[in-house]
């Protein structure tokens, strides 16, 4: 694929769109926050090769590709949207691998089936609720010994005041048009550790999303030629974008992207 106009996107304004989908729209197909290098760290301590893997949310398929890199033994994502599943079920082809179309709370897949399950950028999304059913629905699905990766969007200090966590929150979700709910580094091992997971591993990376120098690494120069080319010519989505990263930087001093790493105990 060398553009976004087959990829099938949900049918709104660039004015209405959801963040994700409008950058994805504009041919941003590294939608993480800590971008390829923390998401490259994430995987690697979650130990691909040879493992079955569950990936929640696959999205355009982005990570699916990086995942099949490192040959896994199985792979299966979960969606909750059929919007990009033909395509990311493309991305997985050589490793026999499939999308179904379920919640990520519910994925209906066997007990004890997989050995890793890959999530990144979709927690924050979620409510505190959801937000605990999803992260015990991969320790069900986990075999002991397995692990669980998460790349999210993370608040900075620990320490950091209520009334500004939930400023951050209220003007994010303003500009991303997503409910936007990211945590401390505390509070996603927390989560995590809360639903029997054993937190080994955290690592962090600068939240630089719409930085150029990020978007340059990430996407390269056609990708990122690319991209300015649809601002360009889309005058509404320019002004989202826009307005996100000013949201972003306003924040910066208080974003971070965080990579947590928890596994089941046993073996």
């Amino acid at each position: 694929m060398t553009g976004n106009q087959t990829l099938p996107l949900p049918n709104r304004s660039d004015a209405d769109l959801p963040g994700h989908w409008l950058l994805a729209r504009l041919g941003k197909r590294v939608l993480r926050p800590g971008g390829l290098e923390l998401t490259s760290r994430l995987l690697a301590a979650a130990k691909i090769t040879d493992a079955d893997v569950v990936e929640l949310g696959p999205g355009l398929g982005r990570t699916a590709t990086d995942i099949v890199a490192q040959r896994p033994r199985s792979y299966v994502g979960v969606d909750d949207t059929a919007a990009a599943t033909e395509h990311v079920q493309a991305i997985v082809a050589p490793v026999d691998g499939k999308v179904v179309v379920a919640n990520a709370a519910d994925t209906g897949l066997p007990s004890a089936s997989a050995d890793v399950v890959i999530g990144e950028a979709m927690l924050t999304m979620q409510g505190d609720r959801d937000k605990r059913a999803i992260v015990a629905e991969a320790f069900r699905v986990l075999r002991p010994g397995g692990r669980y990766a998460i790349h999210e969007l993370g608040l900075k200090p620990d320490d950091i005041s209520q009334d500004t966590k939930d400023e951050i929150r209220r003007d994010m979700s303003r500009a991303i048009k997503v409910n936007a709910r990211p945590l401390t580094t505390a509070e996603w091992s927390a989560l995590l550790a809360e639903a029997g997971f054993e937190v080994v591993k955290v690592d962090h990376a600068k939240m630089a999303l719409l930085n150029p120098l990020r978007v340059l690494a990430d996407e390269g120069p056609f990708g990122a030629l690319r991209i300015v080319g649809n601002l360009i010519r889309r005058p509404a989505a320019r002004k989202r974008v826009i307005g996100m990263r000013k949201t972003f930087h306003r924040y910066r001093h208080a974003l971070t992207a965080v990579a947590v790493v928890g596994v089941v105990p046993g073996s």
